[in-house]
């Protein structure tokens, strides 16, 4: 396995690392199996004697379980979500690299890596995944879910998967159904990586080159002109090569190339594309009225990969649903960035449904 945890339970700077290993056979949504399945996760603080101070973090597409690092600001120290309060846990998932079972796994039948025998999988199968391991930790009350991008996507299936109560669900640009536009982009992302001939030689650097050139593309969708024109203007006007906005998209491309792989990227890209809360039930509209979380939904209002109809949408169908917007000049990326933003909003939910819980215990006692 291609792994940056390599024992069952250790420490790090910034949390507990753990490895849960699923004794049984998973099952993937379309029926295929996937055997040995194991998960990597963090978890920071402590689970108090009620149980009641879970905050469950879902991460993005190129994101780990360390969620006290990739976002800071909103989970840390001395951050709205501290270990000090709260038992945090994040889980790694199923596709990524960063420890729980992924392409460059072991396929126990051949005693090789998968590469592009890996089974395809789902969002559902993330939340199911998601679900074992919060069994397997004994968490049964989740006091808040929450996820950003493809992470709320996890969010929002597992909140209808109804295994564990989740009291509050925190979704941030994200969306009930990927849309043909986001399709689209991962299409052309996956196009760049295929293109690379390396891609289709089972080998761990393979498709590194065409992964260069996805990322690339994805930033497009991430950001907003006005970002580029913010950070990448040039303070010169006697150039005609070289460019800042040149080099920016290269190095975010080599930068992503040193810590993740092509199968990986490819993989998750198509999990995306099969977010659909309506798959299997009534309709899409019929799902969103089965949450039964308190759910706050935040917008970014320029962001084009998630727009914020998809925002609105999520609020105006999920029963009682808050809905928040912020402005980012970064766009989609704004919900790893305006943290300050964030926590304001959230601050200021939780506490309207910590009352909102003390009136109805109250009404009842």
């Amino acid at each position: 396995m291609s792994t940056n945890i390599n024992r069952e339970n250790s420490k790090s700077l910034s949390g507990e690392l753990g490895i849960y290993k699923h004794p049984k056979i998973f099952k993937l949504e379309n029926g295929k199996k996937l055997r040995n399945l194991e998960i990597a996760y963090q978890t920071f603080g402590k689970l108090n004697e009620k149980k009641d101070n879970v905050i469950w973090a879902c991460h993005a597409l190129t994101a780990n379980a360390d969620v006290l690092d990739w976002w800071k600001g909103l989970f840390g120290n001395n951050d709205l979500f501290n270990p000090e309060e709260h038992f945090i846990i994040c889980a790694n998932i199923i596709g990524s690299n960063y420890g729980t079972t992924n392409p460059l796994s072991e396929n126990p039948v051949t005693g090789q890596p998968y590469y592009l025998s890996f089974p395809e999988f789902t969002i559902r199968d993330l939340a199911t995944a998601h679900q074992l391991l919060a069994t397997h930790l004994a968490i049964s009350n989740i006091k808040v879910l929450i996820g950003g991008s493809l992470g709320g996507q996890q969010a929002l299936e597992w909140s209808l998967a109804k295994t564990q109560t989740i009291e509050n669900l925190i979704l941030v640009a994200t969306n009930a159904v990927h849309s043909p536009w986001g399709i689209a982009f991962n299409e052309s992302q996956r196009l760049a990586i295929s293109a690379d001939r390396t891609f289709y030689a089972n080998n761990p650097q393979g498709g590194l080159k065409g992964l260069k050139v996805a990322r690339s593309i994805a930033l497009l969708s991430y950001r907003t002109y006005q970002a580029y024109a913010d950070t990448q203007i040039e303070s010169v006007n006697d150039k005609t090569t070289g460019y800042r906005a040149s080099s920016y998209q290269n190095y975010q491309g080599e930068k992503l190339c040193k810590r993740f792989n092509a199968y990986s990227y490819w993989y998750l890209s198509k999990a995306m594309d099969s977010h659909n809360v309506g798959r299997g039930r009534k309709s899409i509209v019929a799902a969103l009225a089965e949450v039964k979380a308190n759910t706050l939904v935040i917008g970014i209002e320029n962001d084009i990969l998630f727009p914020i109809s998809e925002q609105k949408f999520l609020a105006e169908n999920i029963t009682n649903a808050q809905f928040s917007s912020i402005n980012c000049a970064y766009g989609h990326d704004g919900f790893l960035i305006e943290t300050d933003k964030l926590t304001n909003i959230i601050g200021n939910f939780l506490k309207d449904s910590a009352n909102k819980k003390i009136i109805k215990l109250n009404r009842t006692a």
